[in-house]
Formats: C-alpha cells, sequence, structure tokens
C-alpha cells in the first residue's frame, strides 16, 4: 500500500505529540520528518515515553528544502509560524494547520485578536476551515485546511444543526466550556503558576476570549444569521477534554424530542459524532483517548429553554484526531483510519 510522506511542525507540544501517536498507526502515513526548534537533534521520545517506535527520526529544524520530500504538512505551531510554511508550499504539498492561522476568513480579523500581522494573506482564501463533518466534500478544491479550535469544536457541533433549522432563538445563547489544562499548551504552568492548577477551577478569557471571533464567524456562515452568544471557557484541575454546557431557547412548539431528533437524523453518517438518549448525564470521562463527540440534550424546569451538553477530548476530537480526519476525508480513506484505538 502506498504512503503518504509526512512532516510535523511543531511535534514536541500537547498536540504534536499526540499527533505522532495517531499516524504511526495509520497505515497511509510514513513520519518522514519532526520538525523543532529548541528540540533539535532530540528523539521524540524523550517527551514522551509513551512513544517507542524506533522508526521514527530524529526531531531537526524546518527548512523549505523538506516540502520537496514530503506530500503532507502538519503544522502544531505558534500563531503565525504556519503562515510562513504556507507561502514556500509547493504543488504536491497539502498543509493540515492546527493553529489558529487560517482559521479566520479576514486578515483584519486575524489581527484584531491575535494581535499579529496576518504573513500569507494570499492563502486565506486557498484555505478552508474543516470541521470534518461540514465540510468534507469541499476539502479537495484547497490545499490549506484550517483545523477548528478545541472549544469551537464541542459547539458548534451541537449548534449547527439546531440554529439552521430554527429550532432554537439565536439572540442569547450561553456557553459555559471547561478544559483540560492540557488546551493552554506545554507552557500551561509558567502561564498559570499562580493559579495552582491541579486543585482550583479558573475563568480566564472572559467575554474576549479568541475563540469567540471563531465560533461567531462559522455560526453565522452556516445559519445565515447574526448569532448572538456569550462564551466563557474554564480551565479544570485535570489534564485533557473539554464538557460544554450550551444553554438555549427553544422556538415555539419545539420540543427537547424535536432537538434530540434534528441532531440523530443530522449526525446518522457521522460516526464520531454519538447523540446520548435525553437527559443523560455525561462526563469528559467517555470520551478521553477517543475521536468522539458525545451529546446530550436536557431539560430544564423551564418549558421552553433546554441544555445541551457536549464532551469531547481537547488533544484528538479537539486537535489531533480532527487533523487525521481531515486527512482521511481530503484522501478519501475511510474516516476511522487510524482513529480507532486507545492511546
Amino acid at each position: 500500500m502506498a504512503k503518504l510522506n509526512a512532516l510535523i511542525a511543531g511535534s514536541t507540544g500537547y498536540i504534536g505529540l499526540q499527533l505522532i501517536k495517531l499516524l504511526i498507526k495509520h497505515p497511509n502515513i510514513s513520519i518522514k520528518y519532526l520538525c523543532g526548534n529548541t528540540s533539535k537533534g532530540k528523539k521524540i521520545y524523550s517527551f514522551d515515553k509513551s512513544i517507542i517506535s524506533k522508526k521514527l527520526p530524529k526531531i531537526i529544524k524546518f527548512n523549505n528544502n523538506l516540502l520537496n520530500k514530503v506530500d503532507v504538512i502538519f503544522t502544531a505551531l505558534p500563531n503565525g509560524e504556519s503562515q510562513k510554511i504556507a507561502n514556500k508550499l509547493l504543488k504536491k504539498n497539502v498543509l493540515i494547520d492546527l493553529s489558529a492561522d487560517f482559521r479566520l476568513n479576514s486578515a483584519k480579523e486575524y489581527l484584531k485578536w491575535y494581535k499579529i500581522n496576518h504573513s500569507s494573506k494570499k492563502n486565506i482564501k486557498n484555505s478552508i476551515y474543516s470541521l470534518p463533518e461540514f465540510s468534507k466534500k469541499k476539502l479537495k478544491n484547497y490545499k490549506i485546511i484550517a483545523c477548528p479550535g478545541c472549544y469551537p469544536t464541542s459547539i458548534l457541533i451541537p449548534l449547527n444543526p439546531i440554529i439552521k433549522n430554527n429550532l432554537i432563538k439565536t439572540s442569547n445563547i450561553i456557553i459555559d466550556s471547561k478544559s483540560g489544562y492540557s488546551g493552554a499548551g506545554r507552557n500551561v504552568h509558567e502561564k498559570y503558576a499562580n493559579k495552582n492548577l491541579y486543585e482550583s477551577l479558573s475563568a480566564y478569557g472572559v467575554g474576549f476570549h479568541r475563540h469567540n471571533s471563531e465560533i461567531q464567524q462559522e455560526l453565522n456562515i452556516y445559519s445565515r444569521k447574526n448569532i448572538k452568544f456569550i462564551f466563557t471557557p474554564h480551565l479544570t484541575p485535570m489534564f485533557r477534554g473539554i464538557l460544554s454546557t450550551i444553554y438555549i431557547e427553544t422556538n415555539k412548539g419545539i420540543t427537547i424530542n424535536d432537538i434530540n431528533s434534528k441532531l440523530k437524523s443530522f449526525y446518522k453518517k457521522d460516526f464520531f459524532i454519538k447523540i446520548l438518549p435525553t437527559n443523560s448525564l455525561i462526563s469528559t470521562n467517555d470520551v478521553i483517548n477517543t475521536n468522539y463527540c458525545y451529546l446530550s440534550v436536557c431539560k430544564t424546569k423551564h418549558k421552553n429553554k433546554l441544555i445541551i451538553l457536549s464532551a469531547i477530548d481537547n488533544l484528538i476530537k479537539g486537535g489531533a484526531g480532527q487533523a487525521v480526519q481531515n486527512l482521511n476525508n481530503y484522501f478519501s480513506y475511510n474516516v476511522k483510519r487510524g482513529l480507532l484505538w486507545k492511546i
């Protein structure tokens, strides 16, 4: 079986390491290069003892000549860095980006939210925001695939279908999301040194978290409406996982069963989306180390107000697994390939 040669830039971060663990099990992928800056010359095993494959190359510094020898480039880099690689892509290359560099359709919006001047504006139109369940038929028209952020993944999956079908009011959606601290990246312990990560719960980015821009863009595009919501993220004393609690108000005559039935019918062909019976209590433990998204629609004491629970593993469905799912869709592999094993 012919294999694609892959390069992973940013291989030693939480997402990069998770991506390696998935790709070494993917039958269509050969990891040709692992790239890093401060980690140059080291073995990936020194960053994660569970990665024991002897076939993996030593970490090297990225240079443009490497693009001649690979088919797929995965970038799990700080924001702004993937743009530089995008500017040097060859016709044979496909870039699957796990940063925010190509998630927003406007360089002006990117500057507003990320405080970085976009250095690859010409490539914004050559990229696609790719939540796999929504973009699979469009991917082949693009050479740059932008993987959604972890919070937006947990939020857009439940909201897109019900907003599109006019089942809920769109003027006051409340989203409360809680993530394991791995979502803040490998330097989380330095960034939140005074937060006692292992024993406390912390709200951050209140009112203005960067993912607001991405959520707003995609909800508006998909529904063709101006959606109003409030989103508050939290860091929790666990390593991985996201639980988003979404408070919605139904339109007149719409019941909890209508919401649940719409989600079931919409995702009936999507293997990794699991719609549980109404009022099911779910936790991050249900999805840890998997590429699944679990959804549960729950009633409240108010007839027209419901709660949707959405659980994912931020490092897999919200990160590396989503990248592999996009890879599978792009190259017409089975969507489950490389994603059906416990890490």
